[in-house]
């Protein structure tokens, strides 16, 4: 699975896409038309007019062959690289197919800007449409590239959108900016080749898999399982499921279970749950031995959105959420989107929360896709996910853009000195509530009606316009989250709580307002008065 292989008609950019992802990813990069003109000592034109097609395509096979040796890849193909059979099968054992795809009129545009560079395609534009050879092959081939189960459909958009869209699809990442780099994995089945990811980024050695009581019987065994036979000597510590178990006893326990299993610097521990999982491994990671590697193999919504990727790992106090912690980066993330079809329909939604912040922030095609779970506003929120989430193609996509939100604001900010507080949109008040609530309120609700209560606060400092508040409880009453404060809570504790909140600065407590979808500002002290009135409202 380390190649990714970049395929699609003429014109589809992927030589320039391919580049940007491969430095992106940390990879490199190969084009497939470079390796067969090094192979045959002439350029492609000249092969074509002198030895004919079926001798490049011969030469094409022979460079893809030799592709399934090299160190991990972007590979760009050409665009008939894969209609021998025997070539799709090397390039889909050995790696990822994304296909580009797009309308006839851009790729005409795009080949008659450089004539001469495709033999099968050269045209200019004095060419009459009814004799385009781009036209002709395309009409040949269009089924062939609707075939493969990854696409995208690219535009004459900036080639940089169009690598974030590749990403997205790709399901690849690589965070930089705090302490070591690392890549995250979205995508289907990836528990069962967990072990071969482990082993591609050099994790050996000893490994304590960490898993609640609810993941551990479910996921356990198979981690377990993939990463011992990539060579690791595996043991397994369950911690009680849920908030309440976030605390720095359950540090204390993770700490003994590492001794016990012998874990030294030069292995790695790994958290295989939610965000109370990740955040206590994480954190137990961070201070033994002064510092082990993690990897963050999350199996919620809420995880693989925000607390998964990041490197903020910490425990809860009675006094407050998060008051201890470290910024500690994990070594790998792998995201098994399946995880997330045993999830309760409530713990799908809380997930959704964290989807619908990314999208305020800085994504409006998230904004668009929520219509896709409007079931959870009809299903009781026990029920699993399963006969909803099964068979939805776009499931891993929708994970993945909601991910690359927080990586890219992570990236610019890594340690929170600026642009990182805009992640915390929601949560002053929403952290407030939970323990007001003693938690009978889950993290993604309580986020839900922050928000919007931060919206709220917003308006009422002339920093929104009036009806941003009941726009944003929109987005979030689409699927079943709730948008104000429960009849009867504690508002004296609500206000204690966040005067806890460790996003303090001289005394204050700095809060993150949305101004409008796509803007929001940080930074913001709120007087007391329209805190409260907006807790009210």
């Amino acid at each position: 699975m380390s190649h990714i292989y970049l395929y699609g008609p003429p014109g589809s950019g992927k030589s320039t896409i391919g580049r940007i992802l491969a430095e992106r990813l940390n990879l490199n990069f190969v084009d497939i038309d470079s390796v067969i003109v090094q192979n045959a000592g002439c350029e492609i034109s000249e092969i074509f007019a002198t030895r004919g097609e079926q001798l490049f395509r011969d030469l094409e096979s022979e460079a893809i062959e030799q592709s399934v040796s090299l160190p991990a890849a972007v590979i760009a193909l050409g665009g008939g690289a894969l209609l021998r059979d025997r070539n799709r099968e090397y390039a889909e054992k050995h790696g990822r197919v994304l296909c580009f795809t797009a309308d006839s009129d851009t790729l005409l545009r795009r080949v008659r800007q450089a004539p001469g560079q495709r033999p099968l395609a050269d045209e200019d534009d004095s060419t009459p449409e009814s004799e385009s050879p781009l036209l002709k092959l395309l009409a040949e081939r269009n089924e062939h590239y609707r075939s493969f189960e990854l696409t995208l459909a690219i535009s004459d958009i900036q080639p940089e959108a169009t690598a974030d869209n590749a990403q997205c699809v790709l399901g690849r990442y690589r965070v930089s900016g705090m302490q070591q780099a690392y890549h995250v994995y979205v995508g289907e089945e990836l528990l069962q080749r967990s072990g071969e990811l482990f082993k591609e980024h050099n994790l050996g050695g000893r490994c304590v898999i960490v898993a609640d009581e609810n993941t551990a019987p479910l996921y356990a065994e198979t981690l377990a399982k993939s990463i011992a036979e990539a060579g690791l000597t595996v043991s397994t510590a369950v911690i009680p499921a849920g908030e309440a178990g976030k605390t720095i006893e359950s540090v204390g326990m993770l700490w003994r279970k590492f001794m016990q299993a012998g874990i030294e610097r030069g292995d790695c521990v790994a958290a295989l749950g939610g965000g109370v999982t990740g955040d206590l491994t994480g954190f137990a990671a961070a201070t033994w031995l002064r510092g082990v590697r993690w990897v963050s193999l999350p199996t919620t919504l809420l995880a693989m959105c925000d607390s998964g990727v990041g490197g903020k790992t910490g425990a809860d106090l009675p006094e407050g959420k998060n008051l201890i912690g470290a910024f500690h980066s994990p070594a790998l993330v792998i995201s098994d989107i399946g995880t997330l079809r045993t999830l309760p329909v409530r713990e799908l939604r809380c997930g959704l929360a964290e989807t619908i912040k990314h999208g305020i922030i800085n994504d409006t095609t998230l904004l668009a896709m929520l219509e896709r779970f409007r079931f959870c506003c009809n299903t009781s929120g026990d029920q699993p996910c399963d006969e909803h989430l099964r068979h939805q193609g776009w499931l891993a996509e929708f994970v993945a853009r909601s991910m690359a939100v927080k990586i890219r604001i992570i990236e610019d900010d890594p340690f929170e000195g600026g642009r990182r507080a805009a992640l915390n949109l929601g949560h002053t008040i929403g952290h407030g509530v939970e323990k007001a609530t003693d938690f009978a309120i889950q993290h993604g609700e309580a986020v839900a009606i922050g928000t919007v209560a931060e919206a709220r606060i917003a308006q009422a400092m002339n920093l929104a316009q009036p009806g941003v508040a009941e726009q944003l409880a929109g987005y979030f009453a689409t699927v079943g989250l709730p948008v104000r404060l429960p009849e009867g809570i504690n508002m004296h504790k609500v206000i204690k709580a966040i005067e806890l909140d460790k996003k303090r600065s001289k005394g204050r407590v700095l809060f993150a307002l949305p101004s409008a979808v796509g803007k929001v500002l940080t930074g913001i002290a709120v007087p007391d008065e329209i805190l409260a009135t907006a807790l009210r409202d």
